[in-house]
């Protein structure tokens, strides 16, 4: 328990209604509320723009905010205080007045396979069908297994396996994270190593957006951050702003720490897979936060330079267009 320091009786939290968006936000009510006994915390349930439009894939329909977007605004009219998101789905430039007050630590950022006959990626049939609404993803498996079917897959998970259940898919690939936090553990079948497919921007953690000038909520939020996660993600975040890049593009990019160093690893692919340009670097980690903080948002932008010398700029341009 954490004594207040607030006039605060009351937060609300914003949150999209997928199953998995509404465990997200009941976490985060859960962890205040251990914090904070006497708060009184109630969730604002939102339908956003990517929860409507099922039937197109994201990339098409513009994937900057698709899932944000109604939240941020029940902030900026004050009907919520916060909004929990998954951090894959924040655009990289907020919008004026808001801020990411937390960075939650980071639940395991795989991708995930799942079949219902299938052990592993490397164990499907020569024009097997995968389901995927990731450019990212798409643009990695077809690298590996130019011989796959990549098909798109919208819907919340749920919706998602049916589909493979009901054989339209011979195996699909989720986050890691999704599962196993909506207890479908049972269903992944293989994680994906990372030199297979490497993670998106942010994936597997949370983040917590606020006002920007609410210090009352930003202190109460401060508990939750985990620094050394956070690290990772500005890191992986600066690169594909850097890029110029939304939560829908074939850009990948995955920080560790490792031997008290930030190790920075990212790609950029064609959609067919015929081309994927890789660049990684390592920095040795400061005495301070604020300095980490800083060199881990430069090491964003170097990658990402180096990814540009390689052509990243012609094959992003090339899909946006």
């Amino acid at each position: 328990m954490t004594k207040m320091k607030t006039q605060l009786t009351t937060l609300t939290i914003a949150t999209r209604q997928s199953p998995l968006a509404l465990w997200q936000a009941e976490h985060i009510k859960e962890r205040l509320t251990k914090l904070y006994p006497s708060l009184h915390i109630e969730l604002l349930k939102i339908t956003t723009k990517g929860d409507k439009i099922l039937d197109t894939p994201l990339a098409k329909i513009g994937g900057k905010g698709l899932f944000v977007k109604e939240l941020e605004q029940a902030i900026y009219d004050k009907k919520a205080d916060i909004a929990v998101h998954s951090l894959k789905d924040v655009p990289m430039v907020l919008p004026e007045g808001l801020m990411l007050g937390v960075y939650c630590k980071r639940e395991v950022p795989t991708d995930a396979f799942v079949s219902n006959n299938y052990d592993g990626i490397d164990d499907l049939p020569i024009g097997s069908v995968v389901g995927t609404s990731s450019l990212r993803r798409q643009c990695q498996l077809k690298q590996y297994r130019p011989d796959l079917t990549i098909k798109s897959l919208r819907g919340n998970v749920g919706t998602r396996l049916s589909k493979l259940d009901a054989g339209e898919y011979d195996a699909i690939i989720l986050a890691t994270s999704g599962l196993k936090r909506i207890g479908l553990d049972d269903r992944i079948r293989e994680e994906l190593d990372t030199n297979v497919s490497l993670p998106a921007v942010g994936q597997g953690a949370l983040a917590i957006e606020c006002r920007a000038n609410d210090d009352e909520v930003l202190a109460l939020l401060a508990p939750l951050n985990d620094n050394q996660d956070k690290l990772c993600l500005l890191a992986e975040r600066a690169l594909n702003r850097h890029l110029e890049g939304g939560c829908q593009v074939p850009i990948a990019a995955f920080a560790v720490i490792e031997n008290n160093e930030l190790w920075l690893r990212g790609r950029v692919g064609t959609v067919d897979g015929t081309e994927l340009l890789k660049a990684e670097q390592r920095i040795k980690l400061e005495e301070t936060q604020t300095d980490n903080e800083q060199n881990a948002e430069k090491l964003g932008v170097q990658v990402a330079e180096l990814l540009l010398k390689q052509g990243a700029g012609d094959i992003l341009k090339a899909i946006y267009q």
